[in-house]
This record gives structure tokens, C-alpha cells and sequence, in this order.
């Protein structure tokens, strides 16, 4: 049984501790697989699994029915098994050229107006793009009135940081649906331009979204 296995010798212990890319390809299936049989560990199970398709070449071309007559996996493994296989060939088949793409103002608000223009708060929301302006990552950073002291340039850039972002496009809406930009909007703003200088993540935009209408910062000057 897998619990008489050494603690550091354990998938998913190694997995917490060294990451994933330190397990071999028959102790990540093990974690999918989770339990053995009474007769071999669930290290043993995988094992035979990946012997028997030969390696992951022909275990991801495998059916349910093929998985299924190996003895000791029913149709929970299989399923397991195979939806895993499908989310690593769906993420493969991602391409780049889908992305929304961001070339002016009017492109970063046409990207977040219907959804931003009927809130009731206010949403500070930030675009993460890569070197061709294509949007890789939209994340909410904080809800509520816009206050320089309480959006932090370290949530804003954690984020571009962990996203390989190379350039940012701010936006937060007016509930009023006015977009008028405030003292402390233009505050922010400048914060957040000087610590992306210093990071050597441009901050591209910040957008006020309003009811079907917009402001850019940048084409105010405060850029």
C-alpha cells in the first residue's frame, strides 16, 4: 500500500515539496488514479498501466473500453485518466492568435464595457498583456472606492509578474456613469506608472468606464 511507502517517497508529498516536474510519468498517474488494488499499490497500478500502452504516446490515443479491461481500473480511473489527458490536449491546442488584441483606448474599453458599465461598485480591474498587446490575463483587483492607499501596486504587479505580462491596461468604472477622472484616480494612476518604471512593467492605460462612455488617462496627459 502506498502509505507504507517512506513519507518523501510518497507522489503526492514529493509533489507539494519539489513540484510536479519532479515526479516520473507513472507517479503523476498514480495521483490520478489515487488507489491501488489489495493485491499492488496504486505506484505498482500505474505502472502496469503505462507498460502496457507503452508510455503516454498511446495512453493519450487510449478509449475507455482499452483502459477499463486492465485490470484493477473501472470506469472512475478511466474517466479520471482520460479527462486529464483531454485538459493537457486542449491546453496544447491554445493558440495565440484568438486573443483579443488591444491597439487603442477604444479597444481596451470596448473589451470590459458591457461588463463594467452597470456595476454598482466600483471595480479596479487590470488587463495583463504580452509583447503583442495580446490580452493574456484580465484580473478584478479590488472592489470599492478608488483610494491610492488602498490599491496597492504590489497586487497590481504580483500578478503581471506571475503572468510574464509585459504592459498593463488599468480600468475601473464610475458608477454614476460619469468617467470623469477624480483627484484620486489621477493619484493611482501616477503610482501606479512610477512603480511599474521600476519594474520595467509599463503601465499602458488606465481607462474610466462609464455608461457607454469612456476616459483615457493617457490621452489626458497623466501618463
Amino acid at each position: 500500500m502506498i502509505k507504507d511507502f517512506p513519507q518523501d517517497e510518497r507522489p503526492r508529498e514529493r509533489f507539494i515539496q519539489h513540484g510536479p516536474q519532479s515526479l516520473s510519468n507513472h507517479e503523476l498517474i498514480a495521483i490520478l488514479l489515487r488507489t491501488g488494488t489489495r493485491q499492488e499499490s496504486v505506484l505498482q497500478l500505474s505502472n502496469r498501466l503505462l507498460t502496457h500502452f507503452e508510455g503516454l504516446r498511446l495512453l493519450k490515443s487510449a478509449t475507455l473500453e482499452e483502459i477499463t479491461s486492465i485490470n484493477g481500473i473501472g470506469s472512475a480511473k478511466a474517466i479520471q485518466i482520460l479527462a486529464a489527458v483531454e485538459i493537457g490536449r486542449r491546453i496544447s491546442n491554445l493558440s495565440y492568435n484568438d486573443r483579443y488584441v488591444i491597439r487603442s483606448p477604444e479597444d481596451g474599453a470596448n473589451y470590459v464595457m458591457n461588463d463594467m458599465r452597470f456595476l454598482s461598485q466600483e471595480h479596479f480591474v487590470c488587463l495583463y498583456l504580452n509583447t503583442k498587446n495580446q490580452v493574456i490575463h484580465k484580473q478584478t483587483i479590488f472592489i470599492g472606492s478608488l483610494n491610492a492607499s488602498i490599491v496597492h501596486p504590489r497586487e497590481v504587479y504580483r500578478e503581471a509578474l506571475k503572468r510574464s505580462a509585459a504592459s498593463i491596461i488599468a480600468l475601473h468604472n464610475h458608477p454614476s456613469g460619469d468617467p470623469t477622472p477624480s483627484r484620486e484616480d489621477i493619484e493611482v494612476t501616477k503610482r501606479l506608472v512610477e512603480c511599474g518604471k521600476i519594474i520595467g512593467i509599463d503601465l499602458l492605460d488606465h481607462l474610466i468606464i462609464g455608461e457607454n462612455k469612456f476616459v483615457s488617462l493617457k490621452e489626458k496627459g497623466y501618463l
